[in-house]
């Protein structure tokens, strides 16, 4: 974990393991040299067949994926949701059961220039150690984790950039 990351508090990123967003958060915290993990629906179900096993997760009792979607939000200390626009579909639901269980969530829109800083005074601001990345899956939403890998990374990084 280098400086930054230290200062922001973030020790570990989860999420469901979907295409798009979730997978974004999971690649990033690889990359970033932050701890990764998760729940995910038994058999480890994602749009494009099964999660690939170097996703350290674990799988619920149930294939259902709101299941997944509630258990990473209560088991965080915050949500950090990354999307184009309006939210829909299980991206709506993490929004809502975020609420439900009274954690801290942020919703950040990727169009247009998001802000890196704003991301990392909401982080220390709420003390976030395990923090739940989520956003619409890569069929809804084409590109979007390499949009949110891209922007995770700078938000993650030794010297923010905007």
């Amino acid at each position: 974990m280098n400086e930054s990351q230290q200062s922001l508090g973030v020790e570990q990123i989860v999420s469901g393991g979907q295409t798009g967003v979730d997978r974004a958060g999971l690649d990033a915290a690889m990359l970033m040299g932050l701890e990764h993990g998760g729940w995910c629906p038994r058999g480890r179900l994602a749009e494009d067949g099964r999660i690939p096993p170097e996703y350290q997760l674990k799988e619920t009792r149930s294939a259902d994926y709101p299941v997944r979607t509630e258990q990473n939000v209560i088991d965080s200390d915050a949500t950090l949701i990354l999307c184009r626009g309006r939210l829909f579909g299980g991206t709506d639901l993490t929004c809502r059961l975020a609420t439900k269980h009274a954690r801290p969530l942020l919703v950040v829109d990727l169009q247009g220039k998001p802000s890196t800083s704003q991301v990392r005074r909401w982080l220390s601001r709420h003390e976030v150690r395990v923090l739940n990345v989520a956003g619409p899956r890569e069929s809804s939403a084409n590109g979007i984790r390499d949009q949110a890998l891209e922007f995770l990374c700078r938000v993650f990084a030794p010297v923010p950039v905007e």
